[in-house]
């Protein structure tokens, strides 16, 4: 049989595209070069979209008209190359769902770090609102089906490089831009100005009707911002104070959103989320509550009230006056960073994992300040012990949460903090970053 869709990869993206499709009347067809998980094999099943797992059917993809690739699978592999030779259109999940989206409008966020919290607080801040919106993209369902299921007047997406990558119409009416540091450069051809360049594709599309909204901080951002081809509104977010004509501010330890011809201020110390990174955060969501015309009084009382994110400086628990925090989602050198540099207490810092080409050196002066010992959890540790070793501090090797937290007991004392920020994937002991953070906080409460 000849489908008009190939869906390649059968997890949450492919299968709510799969879904959506089908709802549309286009006959799809699911290949999955791999084992299907059994939750999605069943939706499949129960829907009658017809699959396959462990093989790509070249003879039944190479007939598509079009291919929604998952953000997981590198352009580099042969699939996608003989996809490309019969010259088959291939688009990202996010480009699908966005031609069924009707009228709703989007605010699409991504960035190295921090698009996750400013996901979730954008959407926190939309709700209190009362506004009818959903988040998806990289966090909960993924937007197509998010669209099958429910669709609602405001979509608030996280997206990633990957799936900017094989966009072509997608055009958020607010893009955020929050920073750009090296990060998955494996895909990119070890070319830090083609990841530079994946993620300005969020503005691709915009006109001078859509807001594109971005760090001034970030030197990434300031290098590439002149060069962009789209016309939209362009929105800065400073952590100094009014320089221009930036929209948000920090002045005498107040953040201040300027939108739409009115300032919302607040004091710094009343924001729920603490950290020189989540100031960032909060300024690029209030901008977007400011453009979707969001009561001043809503965001405010949003920005106070929202909790953190699990896995990132999640606070645990404070045990004979020693307080563990759990960053577990920190996976690269600017996560860490942003972690010790909100850190007030002396630190015992847990590091280690699979080391992705780190370079120790850009918290080293962090680590001089605040750190009083290191905990490495990881298989191979010899990149953190090279860089460490000469502090004065103790460097210690582990293999499990268990026994990181064990020793970290034994190393804080009364006053101190022991967080968890590895700089590293977490796949050498753990299944991902989300089981070493649980691993992590089960051994801290069985303190």
């Amino acid at each position: 049989m000849k489908y008009e869709l190939i869906i390649l990869g059968s997890g949450e993206s492919g299968v709510g595209a799969a879904l959506l499709a089908q709802l549309h009347g286009i006959s799809v067809f699911v290949s999955d070069g791999g084992k299907i998980k059994d939750q999605y094999k069943k939706e499949l099943t129960d829907a009658g979209i017809a699959f396959e797992e462990g093989q790509h059917s070249l003879d039944i993809i190479l007939n598509a008209k079009e291919v929604i690739k998952s953000p997981g699978i590198a352009p580099k592999t042969d699939i996608i190359k003989k996809i490309k030779e019969a010259n088959i259109s291939i688009i990202s999940e996010i480009e699908f769902g966005y031609r069924y989206k009707g009228n709703s409008k989007i605010v699409a966020i991504t960035g190295s770090n921090g698009k996750t919290t400013t996901t979730n607080l954008t959407y926190y801040i939309f709700k209190n609102a009362g506004y009818h919106v959903s988040m998806c993209g990289n966090v909960g369902y993924s937007f197509a089906r998010q669209i099958f299921l429910a669709p609602t007047d405001w979509y608030i997406i996280e997206v990633s490089s990957f799936q900017l990558d094989d966009i072509k119409t997608f055009k958020p009416n607010v893009a955020v831009l929050l920073n750009i540091t090296p990060d998955h450069l494996d895909r990119y051809n070890y070319n830090f100005s083609e990841y530079v360049a994946s993620k300005f594709r969020i503005a691709m599309n915009q006109d001078n009707n859509d807001f594109f909204v971005v760090c001034a901080d970030d030197q990434s951002i300031k290098n590439k911002i002149n060069e962009l081809e789209s016309n939209p509104k362009i929105l800065k977010f400073t952590m100094n104070d009014k320089f221009e004509d930036e929209a948000a501010y920090i002045q005498e330890e107040r953040m201040i959103i300027d939108v739409n011809g009115e300032l919302t201020s607040m004091p710094v110390a009343e924001l729920s989320l603490k950290g020189k990174h989540n100031l960032y955060n909060g300024m690029a969501s209030g901008i977007s509550s400011r453009i979707a015309e969001i009561r001043k009084s809503s965001i405010r009382d949003a920005l106070s009230t929202f909790k953190s994110l699990e896995h990132r400086l999640e606070t645990i628990a404070t045990i004979k006056g020693v307080e563990y925090i759990n960053d577990s989602k920190a996976t690269n050198m600017n996560s860490v960073w942003y972690a010790l540099e909100s850190m007030k207490k002396p630190t015992v810092l847990i590091l280690g994992g699979v080391d992705k080409g780190n370079d120790y050196s850009e918290i080293a002066d962090l680590v001089k300040e605040k750190v009083k010992g290191i905990i490495c959890m990881g298989k191979d540790n010899s990149p953190i012990h090279a860089a460490f070793d000469g502090f004065g501090i103790p460097v210690v090797d582990v293999l499990s949460a268990h026994d990181a937290v064990q020793v970290s007991y034994k190393m804080a004392t009364n006053g101190d903090a022991v967080l968890l920020s590895p700089a590293c994937a977490s796949f050498d002991l753990f299944a991902n970053y989300e089981d070493r953070g649980t691993q992590f906080k089960n051994a801290v409460l069985e303190l």
